[in-house]
């Protein structure tokens, strides 16, 4: 792993149903992120934030993908901003705003490594699968669909970002902690094979042995893979300031715990953090969390 980190903000906030999201990235840096990581021996860039507009100052088009020219530009924009920190050698960490910066965080990691010949894995870390299409979709929210146009299904605006498709391979593809799956992305991703750890898994199994399975899952003749957390992956009592929540999820530790390990592997090639929500946190509980989060993902351990 690199010892350069790239921060890089995403205030998005079109691809999902609840506004708020867009101030997830001045949350999390107003928790200290920037200094943190420098203690932890980084040398810290902050690119700022990719420019995306507001809704209150675009037209909806398109309601079975709301916001949809908008989500691409600020994808294919987030893509290059990933690409060229990679190729100055900085690991990139990205701040949301709604899951759906995935599509052009990801995009940017593919892309560095399709040029240099490797496969890249992806582990997602979520209450939700994110693996809807325009055709299965029950809201329009782009925020549901980001996994799934990595795959290389829905609207080709989004599943070529950055010009290519598919991003990654589904047998290099984990979902962790789901607990909460429409019907039409089940049917997806069984029907491509993609191993998804549900927390009725999880709970049986425990959080250690999960992610030594989905590492291996990830790094399967890939170079590497990139960790995306929703923050709704952890359970609302220890995150709040979520646009989704749902109970039942990971607690703080097996948050952590699941961090810890990921770093360990050596195998991370970028860190990305989404769905911070300030309306509904408590005095910024959840955005101190994400920072603990990303803190233990690139290394950081108790002793």
């Amino acid at each position: 792993m690199s010892k350069r980190v790239k921060i890089i903000g995403v205030p998005m906030d079109l691809g999902a149903g609840r506004r708020g999201v867009d101030m997830g990235p001045s949350a999390i840096r107003i928790a200290g992120l920037n200094s943190s990581i420098s203690l932890l021996g980084y040398e810290v860039t902050d690119a700022g934030n990719v420019h995306v507009h507001p809704p209150e100052a675009i037209a909806e088009l398109n309601p079975r993908a709301r916001y949809l020219p908008q989500i691409a530009s600020a994808s294919e924009e987030l893509a290059a901003l990933v690409e060229a920190g990679l190729d100055n050698g900085e690991l990139p960490v990205v701040l949301g705003g709604d899951h759906s910066i995935a599509i052009g965080s990801a995009a940017g990691v593919a892309s560095i490594y399709r040029k240099r010949k490797h496969h890249i894995g992806i582990v997602w870390l979520d209450a939700h699968a994110d693996s809807n299409t325009p055709e299965t979709t029950p809201s329009g929210n782009i925020h549901g669909m980001p996994l799934a146009a990595l795959l290389g299904y829905g609207l080709k605006e989004l599943t070529h970002v950055a010009g290519f498709a598919p991003k990654v391979l589904p047998e290099n593809t984990a979902v962790i902690g789901a607990r909460s799956v429409d019907p039409g992305e089940r049917e997806l991703l069984r029907s491509l094979g993609v191993r998804v750890f549900t927390m009725s898994e999880l709970d049986e199994r425990g959080m250690g042995e999960v992610i030594a399975e989905a590492i291996e899952v990830a790094s399967l003749n890939t170079i590497g893979f990139q960790v995306t957390m929703d923050m709704d992956f952890i359970d609302p009592f220890y995150a709040p300031g979520v646009g989704t929540p749902e109970r039942g999820g990971a607690t703080y530790r097996e948050g952590h715990l699941a961090m810890e390990k990921l770093s360990e592997s050596g195998r991370v090639l970028a860190v990305e953090l989404t769905e911070v929500n300030p309306v509904y946190d408590t005095a910024n509980q959840t955005a101190q969390l994400a920072v603990e989060m990303i803190l233990s993902a690139l290394g950081k351990k108790i002793f």
